[in-house]
């Protein structure tokens, strides 16, 4: 196949749903927001900053990697690894280190994709976001219905409720990309069934690359006369051969090293599955009681291809959980009250096949297994009169963990060593309590336009690999749980039918923040601030044309002068590193006939530091992506998608360590062609 220019096709419902409304439709602020309180609300009077991505536009950007639709959101960058390896930020720095997931909190339908202590970077792999019904974001700390790790905020991905549908598609792109899609769903009086099948194979456009994934979510819905049910299995299978950094100042411009491999052994295979039953019922005319059992596995191997010594990683971990609560009406008031109880078993294994050195020598370096408890209690009110709308959280959340250390205590190196890298501590217990708030207001200015103003605290407990993978002698981790506090106002609207408007200005300070220090301890105590300003933009321009955009502009900083690792400088005031202070994306469209949609998209990533000295940079990039998407005829639906249309030389994510430039480099020209049959 051509390396620049490739088909590719994939499934789609018998009908595309469009991602905008129609031509003669004015735009409005009229939608449904489920994640605030796991029920849905009239989203355009929630105070706080929130977004969503519609299926309708999910079908229509088709994504290969999750980045692809995140883009359209403000505040959020998904930064792409090798594969479906990715480092979220959402109003924030891209974190890395060993417990930088929990600042987000990853969900499916509202229930954490990782138990609370045991999150992974990379864990949106583990959601069929290809084939969600919805994505909804909340930025910043979420509200009281959310706890540890809904620190700078929460992406939620739901699944796609049953409706009348049976399509397959199989789909084809650059570097010997194929993917294969299913969708069925029935409604048959009181039942519906919802199934979402995808399975991909990627050549990777690296050497010594590629992947191969399967997706599948089941989805039953029961609407009695007395409960209503909805019982969901979401799996999740991934099979990856990793591509490693390229590594010299812009390599990602060279010819000659671009598509390389380093580290050809590299891989990544990861299963997950969740399952839950979420059931409700009334309580009286007032009162609606929502009962949630559910249950994780997860288990990933994966070689740790960016150190020197390449250690293999295993981990994994099962869980039971249960959410209730207690949703209540009374006029102009809405009460939701509930517990969250979630018990993991979780473990983790580290080995290494030859000696690299003294300090990193041949053996196990780390085996443990942790019993988590994170339970809290909850309560979420709002009161709206008029024009005026109050809301106020308040949430108690307990984590505690019980390690058990199955390997010697101590240094894993012989004595000779002078600076063992790695240190394993005695059994023992930790725990962590914390308590946030939340309060807002919003006010209704005319029919049009509404403004709001909120104030929030969000925390996340130390995870499990900050505690327990300790290096350089340290024998305790001595760790508090990470403090954010946010101030927000807000002001959304629409202007004439035609330009639908969102906005928000934020800043947030963030205390005992943990980082590893000059001596690779895993400390608290750092300050970092966070400040910016988001806008989204759907702009009706004519008849069946329409704007869209996506703008945000954040400064990220280091507020004390902490003792990082690898900075030689006092580095307060500084920028964090791999925090743009200027990136979005807009997109043209224009609507040819009722169900046909070509859309050209730019997207924007200005430029970011790459070390906590801001000395090393990536200078940014400009992309730009073309989709058209057709109904052929009543059963066929064709898309094309060309990506990286004017085949620029860019990095999908930039780093320096090590006294290097390393770059994950991103793929040049590529087109997909979609045929989608409906059954």
């Amino acid at each position: 196949m051509n390396k620049k220019l490739l088909s590719l096709l994939a499934v789609v419902p018998c009908t595309y749903l469009p991602a905008h409304a129609n031509a003669e439709e004015p735009v409005n602020l009229e939608e449904i927001l489920v994640t605030a309180t796991r029920m849905e609300q009239e989203g355009q009077y929630v105070p706080l900053s929130w977004s969503a991505v519609d299926e309708g536009t999910l079908q229509l950007i088709g994504h290969v990697h999750i980045t692809e639709t995140m883009q359209r959101i403000p505040g959020a960058w998904i930064s792409r690894g090798n594969g479906q390896e990715s480092l979220p930020s959402l109003r924030s720095p891209v974190f890395t280190g060993a417990g930088s997931c929990g600042a987000f909190f990853m969900a499916g339908d509202s229930i954490s994709l990782r138990a609370p202590g045991f999150c992974n970077i990379n864990q949106l792999f583990d959601a069929n976001t290809e084939q969600a019904g919805r994505i909804e974001v909340i930025k910043g700390p979420a509200t009281a219905l959310y706890g540890s790790n809904a620190l700078h905020g929460v992406i939620n991905v739901l699944s796609a409720a049953p409706s009348a549908i049976n399509a397959l598609s199989v789909e084809a792109g650059p570097y010997d990309y194929y993917r294969g899609k299913y969708a069925y769903g029935a409604v048959n009086g009181a039942h519906g069934i919802s199934l979402r099948l995808n399975g991909t194979t990627d050549g990777g456009y690296k050497d010594d690359s590629g992947y191969d994934q399967q997706k599948l979510t089941a989805r039953y819905d029961y609407q009695g006369d007395v409960w209503q049910v909805t019982s969901v299995i979401d799996y999740a299978n991934l099979n990856q051969e990793t591509a490693g950094f390229v590594q010299g100042f812009k390599a990602y411009e060279d010819e000659d090293i671009k598509d390389s491999n380093p580290n050809p052994e590299a891989y990544r295979d990861v299963r997950s599955v969740r399952a839950y039953s979420r059931a409700s019922r009334a309580l009286g005319e007032q009162h609606t009681l929502v009962l949630t059992p559910y249950l994780r596995d997860n288990d990933m191997d994966f070689l740790m291809h960016f150190l020197p010594w390449q250690p293999l990683e295993e981990n994994g971990h099962s869980s039971l959980g249960f959410q209730g609560a207690v949703h209540s009406d009374f006029a102009s008031w809405n009460w939701v009250n509930g517990i969250d109880l979630d018990y993991t078993d979780g473990w983790l294994k580290e080995t290494q096949d030859g000696d690299f050195s003294p300090n990193q020598p041949a053996g196990v370096h780390y085996d443990y297994q942790v019993d988590a408890l994170n339970a809290a209690l909850f309560s979420q009110v709002s009161w709206r009169s008029g024009a005026l709308e109050l809301s106020a959280g308040l949430r108690l959340d307990y984590t505690g963990y019980d390690y058990d250390n199955r390997t010697g205590d101590g240094a894993a190196c012989a004595p000779e060593a002078t600076a063992c890298r790695f240190f394993r501590p005695a059994d023992r217990d930790d725990s962590f309590t914390n308590l946030s708030a939340n309060a807002g207001a919003s006010y209704a200015l005319d029919d049009n336009h509404v403004g709001y103003l909120r104030l929030a605290s969000g925390f996340r407990a130390p995870q499990a690999a900050e505690l327990y993978r300790l290096q350089s002698g340290q024998r305790v981790a001595d760790l508090d749980a990470e403090e954010l506090e946010n101030i927000e106002l807000g002001l959304r609207g629409t202007v004439a039918g035609v330009l639908a408007y969102d906005t928000s200005v934020y800043y947030m300070e963030k205390e005992e923040v943990i980082f590893q220090d000059s001596n690779r301890q895993n400390i608290s105590g750092a300050s970092t601030s966070h400040y910016g300003l988001e806008i989204s933009l759907d702009y009706r321009l004519a008849e069946n044309w329409y704007l869209n955009g996506a703008a945000s502009f954040a400064r990220h900083r280091y507020d004390s002068s902490t003792d990082l690792l690898g900075s030689t400088s006092d580095i307060k005031g500084n920028d964090i590193d791999t925090a743009p202070r200027r990136f979005g994306s807009a997109q043209l469209g224009w609507e040819f006939n009722a169900d046909s949609v070509a859309e050209l998209e730019w997207v924007y990533l200005g430029s970011y530091y790459l070390n906590a000295d801001n000395t090393a940079k990536y200078d940014g990039h400009s992309l730009l992506n073309l989709r058209v998407s057709s109904q052929l005829s009543s059963r066929w639906h064709g898309t094309l998608r060309v990506t990286n249309l004017l085949d620029e030389d860019y990095a999908e994510r930039a780093d320096f360590a090590f006294g290097n430039y390393r770059y994950f480099v991103g793929q040049p020209l590529g087109a997909y062609l979609e045929v989608g049959y409906a059954l």
